[in-house]
């Protein structure tokens, strides 16, 4: 059990003034099942701020499901109405990715300089212009800014939201609370797909509004994350902060005291850069926070969402029905994730995850294999569905949401925005190569193609194993604590 190794290296490296607190954690932890925190840090008010908070600040991730479902049912009518040639219509598609580099490369320094909310704010802002431009637009060039404009704002939302929601959550709602991110990411997806049946292009744009109202209206009535305000010094704000997420009848002593105690010891260290990040105290937490990014991204998720009409009609399989299902399927199997998370805790469900996108992968592959030599005709499109349809569930399952809840949890402060701004970055450069050499792939081999996925995702299974820790119910400094000893 490596991760009690790494409690006891991270008390022998504090401070006096936190080293009990730690050893509490610790003590938890053994003889408590892994419920490190869960009594210290669990607070006995009505979190329903904390719910409120949520809510609001998920209206960032339903933007991010809008932005990348939106090319799907729109590329016809957009092409048609405003004269756009394939090319053009492909760099549309793919400036969102490219947007959502520059607002990761961004997210975390401004989130750190400007706070959480202030920084939602900003980035919903440019949302918000990116759908009014793609709404105006008459060309492709005010077409081209606001994907872009969107882009940013997306981006650098899906690094701030659960960042956000993570510092804000009690311990043992934590888990599932961040991962709401995720479940409003694929419904903001399949919404779109559904309301683009029936919507102009024009329209389906106008209702990207909706959330950016709710996020930037909602701003007003949530607090900024107690953990930043400490981190700055606020002491009285960050005071009120945490008593209003906590309920005004609870206690915050403890919780307030820990987390104090432990950004006065990150506050000794010396501001960090890029190259900080290399060291060996935060190489751990890299590591598992980029690797989990980059298989993420590298399983094939990036194409198969994108293409899934095409990859269906390869198969033999209605498009119509296909993608239907596939909008249909995540959202219930999303949420079954979100309220495993806790309870079954993040490693299991990244194996579960990872090990049902090999064998989704696998599937696909086989029936493709089948086409291709004319074998079993009328039983390679069910193999392929089922394999899409295990592939999506799985992945909506574990490594759709987790790898941002993980994230969320192992950077240290001092070293969290320039982390979350790269592990980010890396991640959506992933989703842009994928999507990019998707139907190069496709071309070289259909079945080949999925092997390849079948291959990073089982690599992802020994990654899992053997890198990431638990972090089911430790309060975020413990876990911080332990990962960079």
């Amino acid at each position: 059990m490596p991760f009690v190794g790494d409690m006891e290296r991270a008390e022998n490296s504090v401070r006096e003034d936190i080293r009990v607190p730690l050893i509490q954690l610790k003590e938890a932890f053994v003889h408590g099942n892994g419920d490190a925190g869960e009594h210290t840090h669990e607070s006995s008010g009505k979190p329903w701020m904390v719910y409120l908070s949520t809510s609001v600040a998920v209206c960032g991730a339903y933007e991010f499901g809008a932005f990348v479902g939106y090319t799907s049912p729109t590329e016809a009518a957009i092409t048609e109405d405003l004269g756009l040639s394939t090319a053009e219509y492909s760099l549309f598609g793919s400036l969102l990715s490219i947007g959502a580099m520059i607002g990761a490369i961004t997210s975390g320094p401004i989130a750190d300089f400007i706070g959480r909310k202030g920084a939602m704010g900003v980035y919903g802002a440019f949302c918000a212009a990116g759908w009014l431009a793609i709404y105006f637009a008459q060309g492709v060039f005010v077409l081209d800014i606001g994907r872009l404009a969107g882009g940013y704002g997306m981006g650098a939302l899906s690094y701030v939201v659960p960042v956000y929601i993570a510092e804000i959550a009690p311990t043992n709602l934590r888990g599932a609370l961040t991962s709401l991110n995720q479940v409003m990411i694929c419904t903001g997806v399949s919404a779109v797909y559904i309301l683009g049946i029936v919507l102009t292009w024009r329209a389906l744009a106008l209702t990207g509004l909706i959330p950016c109202a709710f996020l930037l209206f909602g701003l007003f009535f949530i607090p900024e994350s107690p953990r930043w305000l400490a981190k700055r010094g606020d002491q009285k704000e960050f005071e009120v902060a945490l008593q209003k997420l906590r309920g005004k009848d609870a206690d915050i002593t403890c919780e307030a005291t820990g987390i104090q105690n432990y950004i006065e010891e990150l506050q000794q260290l010396p501001k960090a850069n890029v190259l900080d990040l290399f060291q060996r105290r935060y190489r751990r937490s890299v590591i598992v926070g980029i690797g989990l990014m980059i298989f993420q991204q590298l399983g094939g998720i990036g194409g198969i969402s994108f293409y899934s009409s095409s990859i269906f009609e390869s198969a033999g399989i209605s498009s119509t029905i296909g993608t239907t299902t596939y909008a249909c399927i995540q959202i219930p199997i999303t949420i079954i994730g979100v309220t495993l998370i806790d309870k079954a805790g993040r490693k299991p469900l990244l194996l579960v995850s990872a090990t049902g996108l090999a064998l989704g992968c696998v599937l696909a592959a086989i029936s493709f294999y089948l086409k291709a030599h004319e074998l079993a005709v009328k039983a390679a499109p069910i193999l392929a569905l089922t394999g899409i349809l295990v592939y999506i569930a799985s992945f909506a399952a574990g490594l759709g949401a987790i790898p941002w809840v993980v994230m969320s949890e192992i950077f240290p402060l001092n070293i969290k925005g320039i982390a979350g701004s790269l592990a980010t970055l890396v991640n959506w450069f992933c989703s842009w190569a994928v999507s990019y050499t998707f139907n190069f792939l496709m071309s070289w081999s259909n079945y080949g193609t999925f092997v390849l996925y079948a291959a990073v995702n089982a690599l992802a299974v020994i990654f899992v194993v053997k890198i990431v820790p638990e972090t089911k119910r430790r309060t975020l400094e413990a876990i911080q604590a332990a990962i960079t000893a």
